[in-house]
């Protein structure tokens, strides 16, 4: 019954997401339009949950104990990447996130952060220069 439950809220936020991404207009010359991306995730996340629902595991098991802590605390640093983007910057907050993340997932502070500075660089190139997304460079605080 668990299964379905998810499922079921699941499938309610891909179409929230779907539709509201419908309404998204960005200041920038996106050929698809801003709302394609979205729409793209919404789609098999939709297909997904539904799954869920028609064909249910007969006995889930869920995790507990430290393995629930680190879901928990890996979900809570994606809503607060989401919600600091803008504030401190994309570079810093991606670098930031990733490193986070990395430490989440065991890896040593070392190797997390030199992935983050790696990884917050190329996705900021990529993402403002090669495919000409503006992103927010530096913190609010500084400009």
């Amino acid at each position: 019954m668990t299964d379905r439950i998810v499922g079921l809220f699941l499938l309610a936020i891909s179409i929230w997401y779907g539709v509201t991404a419908g309404d998204y207009e960005a200041s920038f010359g996106d050929p698809l339009g801003p709302a394609a991306f979205p729409i793209m995730l919404s789609v098999p996340a939709a297909i997904l949950s539904l799954t869920m629902i028609i064909r249910p595991d007969e006995e889930p098991a869920w995790v507990t104990g430290k393995p629930l802590l680190l879901q928990v605390a890996a979900v809570s640093l994606l809503l607060a990447y989401a919600g600091f983007l803008e504030v401190l910057g994309f570079p810093l907050a991606t670098f930031i996130a990733v490193a986070l993340l990395g430490r989440i997932l065991r890896s040593s502070w070392p190797k997390s952060i030199i992935s983050a500075a790696i990884m917050s660089a190329f996705l900021f190139l990529a993402f403002d220069k090669l495919l000409s997304l503006p992103l927010p460079l530096l913190p609010e605080f500084v400009s």
